[in-house]
């Protein structure tokens, strides 16, 4: 570990220099790409060069006690400092750790996210605009900036379904973890016997794509134009505007509607499809590389129920790390950090002790 740290801040040193240089600085393209990277391993050596001033500090106490000829009030004084330093040393140890595991390539990426009303009928619908609401609070409290790509309301304020993408540093990397089947359990408005009814919802979190990720052969598209529609007869236009995309190799079918121009609603859709396609793309060679290994934070299988939200107990638990928090209210108003800082611990845990095996 440590040959490699050293690897690393000599690049540092070295991307600290090309990065100044004004014949650099003259191409631009290269010079973004440098500064990237500086930018990357900033918090590594950083962290490394704490942990050499720890460690020399504890080599210069160690080597005057090694004298013997100190008072014992200044010898306890040595002694305490070096077993703070080798606290500290561990510290630092487990943290460049996790510094120098492999990125995930899509963690600086913007995301799309996916709310579909799954099980549950209106209901399911309903809980659909809560997590909406939810991450779009979320966001907010992260200056992020969300963007709804498409939306199928319902008579009641929910959602059947609801595209957005959200724009800020390291969205995906918070909240890649969101995919799967959330549950609620609690009395629907509509329900009179106050009987407690189970829903689910499905989220997907994809990461945002260039085009230059993703090659869609045109004469792979069949693109369909519409007129768009909305709750009770509403918002509809007298033009066709709205776009249904159909991918056919892959049989993936995007619709958007939101804009009342048929080329900006084509553009919103193209966007959720090269999201979709790099997914999948993704989620098979994922599949094929860690077959034998599946980590505690779950597969992102949109079949896979990772939380249940219980309204009577006021309560939300993730299943897949096995917490459970009493405050149902603040977690639905976007204070979500724990759980996300639950989920990105334990699968760095999972992901250290695979490298050990």
């Amino acid at each position: 570990m440590f040959e490699k740290l050293s690897f690393i801040e000599e690049r540092f040193t070295e991307l600290a220099e090309k990065i100044s240089d004004p014949t650099v600085i003259a191409d631009q393209e290269t010079w973004r790409r440098l500064c990237k990277e500086h930018s990357d391993i900033t918090p590594i050596v950083e962290k490394y060069r704490a942990y050499k001033g720890v460690q020399e500090t504890v080599n210069e106490a160690r080597a005057l006690l090694a004298e013997g000829s100190q008072e014992k009030d200044f010898r306890d004084m040595l002694e305490e400092e070096i077993s703070e330093g080798q606290k500290s040393i561990a510290r630092l140890s487990d943290e460049l750790k996790i510094l120098l595991l492999p990125k995930d390539p899509n963690d600086d990426k913007n995301v799309i996210v996916e709310i579909r009303g799954g099980a549950g009928g209106d209901e399911a619908a309903l809980f659909a605009g809560d997590l909406f609401r939810m991450y779009s609070m979320y966001a907010e409290a992260r200056r992020w900036r969300i963007e709804i790509l498409n939306q199928n309301a319902t008579d009641m304020g929910g959602y059947k379904e609801i595209s957005f993408s959200i724009e800020g540093s390291g969205a995906y990397s918070r909240l890649k973890f969101e995919s799967g089947v959330h549950r609620v359990q609690r009395i629907p408005t509509t329900e009179s016997g106050g009987r407690i009814h189970t829903s689910t919802v499905t989220v997907a979190v994809l990461p945002e794509v260039e085009e230059v990720e993703v090659d869609i052969n045109q004469n792979d598209l069949r693109i369909d134009v519409f007129r768009a529609g909305g709750p009770g007869g509403q918002c509809v236009n007298t033009t066709d505007s709205a776009v249904r995309i159909t991918h056919l190799p892959t049989g993936l079918v995007v619709s958007c509607q939101d804009e009342k121009s048929q080329h900006k609603n084509k553009d919103k859709a193209m966007k959720i499809l090269r999201s979709r396609l790099y997914d999948l793309i993704s989620s098979e060679q994922q599949a094929q590389i860690a077959q034998e290994r599946k980590s505690q934070v779950g597969t992102g299988d949109r079949s896979e129920r990772i939380r249940t939200y219980n309204y009577p107990q006021g309560r939300v638990t993730d299943h897949r790390v096995g917490l459970t928090l009493h405050r149902l209210d603040s977690i639905l108003d976007g204070d979500l950090d724990e759980i996300i800082d639950t989920l990105i611990t334990t699968h760095q845990s999972e992901l250290l002790k695979g490298s050990t095996e």
